[in-house]
């Protein structure tokens, strides 16, 4: 385990150093999530702005700036600002890139579009509907979409999580979050704790994050695993939400 210590005391908030300070001994497909990581927060190195508002005139934007996948544009952003599932859903996208291997030109058009972040118009892409949909899903979204939608991941212990890994958070008090997993960490005032990366009000958007674990009431790992599933997904795939079961991290805590 990387020095909680260290770490804890000179990793700045906003900064592009994930892939360098996390992804050593990670499964390369871990390595492209950090990699993505640390592109999406090149756009807005100061945070860029945190705002959820479904309502909003102009809506909410899952990111700030326009995603695309080799050229394929699946979000023109009405704002600058960001929220989590957003963020963590870039990076997926960027990691998604880096691992095709040159086979770009192979997405269909149903692909690509079941993987845009709004509709054709520009209006919003309601949650459970194809891969952004579930994504962005309340309750453990990148776990709905990795595992029961592509078949892209799956779910892993919170005792195997590594750097890279995605995480599902339901908190004590609020409402869930959705994150990049860095590391177990101890907290400022010595606890143990869990450090992120994602878009959140604490960081005024994209930026890494570390709280105690006695906030959270339960978590969802979720790793990206298999790549060339997502030629062979069923972009008009539709389910129910299932009652999913967290991990409690008392448990953890106590076992470390």
């Amino acid at each position: 385990m990387i020095s909680a210590v260290v770490f804890a005391s000179i990793i700045p908030m906003y900064h592009t150093d994930h892939h360098t300070l996390f992804g050593k001994d990670v499964p390369e497909l871990n390595q492209f999530v950090l990699q993505g990581v640390d592109e999406v927060q090149k756009s807005a190195i100061d945070g860029g702005g945190y705002f959820i508002g479904v309502k909003a005139d102009p809506p909410e934007s899952p990111i700030g700036f326009p995603v695309c996948i080799f050229g394929k544009p699946l979000l023109n952003p009405p704002r600058t600002t960001s929220y989590c599932s957003g963020a963590s859903y870039a990076a997926f996208i960027k990691a998604v890139e880096e691992s095709m291997e040159g086979r770009g030109d192979e997405l269909t058009p149903e692909i690509i579009e079941a993987m845009r972040m709004q509709e054709p118009d520009g209006s919003r892409r309601e949650d459970m509907v194809k891969l952004w949909g579930w994504w962005n899903a309340d309750g453990p979204g990148s776990l709905y979409a990795l595992t029961m939608y592509t078949s892209m991941g799956d779910r892993i212990k919170p005792s195997e999580a590594v750097a890279g890994d995605f995480c599902n958070i339901n908190w004590v008090k609020g409402p869930g979050h959705s994150v990049v997993f860095l590391q177990w960490e101890q907290t400022a005032d010595g606890k143990p704790g869990m450090r992120f990366w994602s878009s959140q009000k604490s960081t005024n958007g994209l930026g890494d994050a570390v709280v105690p674990l006695s906030s959270i009431s339960g978590y969802v790992f979720t790793r990206y695993t298999n790549p060339g599933a997502i030629f062979a997904f069923d972009p008009l795939k539709t389910f129910e939400r299932v009652k999913v079961e967290y991990d409690l991290p008392t448990a953890f805590a106590k076992s470390r």
